[in-house]
């Protein structure tokens, strides 16, 4: 914001004028006390509008200065940010972006590739700026151990981009799930049908000249450089582990996180994941995923008999899906606008969700269903209009055969986020004018989205390392599997290579050369960032 005032300035000129009369604007006075009106601006500098930072971008623009936008690459999308926005400083460079702005900005969104978030968050958040952070919060698990601890140094507000957090799905959920509707659950299973770029693929062997408008070095950022090829960029870097974390990162966070707030979860001891073909470079077409986390003692609500048992949370990529109930209603798409989400109650009750939570409804042991009361009741014509009005999602079950009533009332446990476009993103700059000692959190914060986080990114970790053929011990709070000995190795599928020689299948891939399993995994979890890039230091 402009026309900041530091209390040293206040104070020297309420002296010299004496008994002169004062009014000091509500953004002046933010600056001294430590929040500021709604009605202020926020300075908001995007990095990578030309991507999802698009989106951010327009949902805080209504209300707020956008002063400064950062994209590797100056074409297409990009341009078009730019052009929209005018009044904005342009950069490639995010480093030379806060070298020269650093005083005149608030707020950062970041919305750039999965390897580049944590380096460009930590140093906004060092300078005391704000930040919003597109999902997957980090690329590894250090990286989002040290974006949590560093944003409860700073007191700067956060937001991840998972938008379901913010809405009613997540909420309905934490609700049953806290008042005992389907009892203690001991398994969750979820899905996504993602990824739609292309992965599983070979590491080309020609490289490409890069494209007027694009600096690769800079994309590369902190990760080892190597030659410009169109598959990497734009959009299919989500396939490739050195700049990705494929379709667990990316949706992930989305489809598991009202499994990770309702039940409470810490983090996972066991872990073991498989895929199809595993190449070094690139993620696999489709994935499994196996976390075990163990009972937390949480104290339920007063008259509510509520345990939170080990449970045991399953993932499925590539478009495999779990197995269905044996009482699913028969023709129920289990997809649910890109995946899916069962919670099973120790009794046989059952909470189903669709991605970003959406959709909840509880499924009963007998194959009823009951929806939010809302939705239950038949739609109804409108008197001449010829529209239909409330209760389709009841009708839908009812056309399967299944018996609909209405769920359980339960208490509300979580704060109502506005909705509509940009609701998510709104609730962020909302914090950001609170002061820290009086911020209601987003749905997303740091403080829940950064343990979260790790949890996701430790899966790609099992899939990578897979090889070791065993299910693998996970020491949270240390950050290491403590079951991966001095002396293990593991070799992974560099090329694949395929023929057929006088009609048979000749399968004879190129394999990485044996690598220290202890320290491959090490460098997994804690990257080792190229020169001129680089993290600020763990807080005490």
């Amino acid at each position: 914001m402009s026309n900041r005032v530091s209390r040293r300035a206040f104070l020297g000129t309420t002296a010299s004028a004496a008994a002169a009369f004062s009014v000091i604007p509500n953004h002046a006075m933010g600056s001294v006390l430590g929040h500021r009106a709604p009605s202020d601006k926020l300075n908001v500098a995007v990095i990578g509008p030309g991507g999802r930072g698009r989106s951010m971008l327009n949902a805080v623009k209504p209300t707020e200065n956008i002063v400064a936008l950062c994209d590797v690459d100056w074409r297409n999308n990009a341009l078009a940010a730019f052009n929209d926005n005018a009044n904005a400083r342009r950069y490639k460079d995010y480093r030379k972006m806060y070298e020269e702005m650093r005083n005149s900005i608030d707020a950062v969104i970041v919305a750039s590739a999965d390897h580049a978030h944590a380096c460009q968050a930590a140093e906004a958040i060092v300078m005391g700026k704000h930040v919003y952070v597109e999902k997957p919060l980090t690329h590894s698990v250090y990286e989002s151990r040290l974006l949590t601890n560093l944003a409860a140094k700073h007191k700067v507000a956060t937001q991840m981009g998972n938008q379901g957090s913010s809405g009613p799905g997540v909420s309905q959920i934490v609700d049953w799930i806290t008042a005992g509707v389907i009892g203690p659950v001991r398994r969750v299973d979820t899905f996504t049908d993602r990824p739609i770029w292309p992965q599983g693929l070979n590491t080309p062997k020609q490289p490409q000249w890069v494209p007027d408008g694009l600096d690769w070095d800079l994309f590369t950022g902190p990760a080892k450089l190597i030659p410009y090829h169109e598959i990497y960029h734009p959009w299919n870097w989500r396939g490739w582990w050195a700049y990705g974390t494929g379709a667990l990162g990316d949706m992930a966070c989305h489809i598991m996180h009202p499994i990770f707030k309702a039940l409470r979860l810490g983090y996972p001891t066991k872990v073991q994941g498989s895929s199809t073909m595993l190449l070094v470079d690139c993620a696999p077409t489709a994935q499994f995923v196996k976390y075990v986390f163990p009972a937390r003692n949480i104290a339920p609500p007063r008259g509510v008999r509520m345990t939170y048992p080990e449970v045991e949370v399953n993932w499925y990529d590539g478009g495999i899906k779990p197995v269905m109930p044996s009482v699913w209603p028969a023709g129920k798409n289990m997809n649910d606008q890109g995946g899916g989400c069962i919670f099973y109650g120790e009794g046989g009750d059952m909470i189903v969700c669709g991605c970003y939570g959406v959709n909840p409804w509880i499924l009963r042991r007998d194959g009823s269903v009951q929806l939010p009361e809302a939705d239950v009741a038949p739609a109804q014509e409108s008197e001449g209009q010829g529209q239909r009005r409330g209760g389709s999602r009841g009708d839908e079950f009812r056309n399967l055969g299944a018996t609909v009533r209405p769920a359980p009332a339960t208490p509300k446990t979580q704060r109502e986020i506005p909705r509509g476009a940009g609701g998510h993103e709104m609730d962020w700059v909302r914090a950001c004018k609170e002061s820290p000692d009086n911020r209601t959190e987003t749905a997303s914060y740091f403080g829940e989205a950064g343990p979260f986080n790790e949890m996701v990114v430790m899966g790609v970790l099992a899939v990578r390392l897979q090889g070791l053929n065993k299910e693998l011990h996970w020491d949270g709070e240390k950050m290491e599997f403590t079951n991966i000995g001095d002396n293990e190795g593991i070799s992974m599928i560099v090329e694949d290579r395929f023929s057929v020689a006088d009609g048979h299948p000749q399968i004879n891939p190129i394999r990485s050369p044996r690598m220290n399993a202890k320290e491959f995994a090490r460098e997994l979890i804690k990257h080792t960032y190229r020169e001129g890039w680089s993290l600020p230091a763990m807080p005490a």
